[in-house]
């Protein structure tokens, strides 16, 4: 590879025409492992994104926070294509061992409400594989529903029919940490689901409805909880009722 010919800087390609000849000098370059780490570590937006599609795997903890330290606070193309592979990385039981370590659980916790759906999907299906981990449970769930009853004090406080951009994004944020939940359901003590969903059910945007209905619908043996399923299933949303 001729390094050389490429922009090995932060310097961000402002035009789709510069964006392209990026590109093109990347496909046309051949990056070995390491310098393919390199680009993730000190690389420009379009090389970054290039580094992650084009990994074929990781072979330390260290090259995992490389990793992680792109999953939030970049451009969103880096964080999506980040995300997609560390989903791919976690499914490995071999590289899985490689996530397991507070950095990066509390990185999980920040990516699963990104502002981009994808990378909150990808982040969801990449620790779904530690849903076994004591380790990790009992360190991130506990952080999740502190994040969530948080989220849901400041969403009962909107009115939500007037449509502001800060309502919206909480949210949005809400709708993740409960689709969260309902895959680590199981690792939550129930007084504090409980609590969650004993208020979501009755957030007026229905899309939260419908993530509670979600989590509803793994019928928990509690009569507060089944009499808020029956609720739900008379909801005025289809959504929300088809559980």
């Amino acid at each position: 590879m001729e390094s050389q010919e490429l922009n090995l800087n932060n310097t961000y390609y402002e035009t789709l025409d510069e964006n392209f000849k990026e590109a093109i000098k990347l496909v046309e370059s051949k990056f070995s492992h390491n310098e393919l780490i390199n680009l993730l570590k000190s690389g420009n937006i379009p090389q970054k994104q290039f580094a992650a599609l084009n990994l074929d795997t990781i072979s330390s903890e260290e090259e995992a926070s490389i990793l992680l330290d792109n999953l939030t606070g970049q451009d969103g193309k880096i964080r999506e294509a980040v995300s997609m592979r560390i989903a791919e990385f976690m499914n490995n039981p071999t590289t899985l061992e490689y996530f397991k370590n507070l950095k990066s659980y509390d990185t999980f916790l920040e990516a699963i409400i990104d502002i981009n759906g994808n990378i909150c999907r990808n982040t969801i299906s990449a620790i779904t594989n530690l849903k076994a981990n004591k380790e990790f449970c009992n360190y991130f769930c506990p952080k999740l529903t502190e994040k969530t009853n948080n989220l849901i004090s400041i969403i009962e406080k909107f009115n939500l029919q007037d449509g502001k951009y800060k309502v919206n994004k909480e949210v949005f944020k809400l709708y993740w940490c409960l689709e969260t939940i309902y895959h680590f359901s199981q690792n939550i003590e129930l007084t504090q689901l409980k609590t969650i969903l004993l208020r979501t059910k009755d957030i007026q945007d229905y899309t939260i409805r419908e993530k509670t209905a979600k989590i509803l619908s793994l019928n928990f043996n509690d009569n507060e909880l089944k009499s808020a399923q029956k609720q739900l299933k008379h909801d005025k949303n289809f959504y929300v009722r088809r559980f």
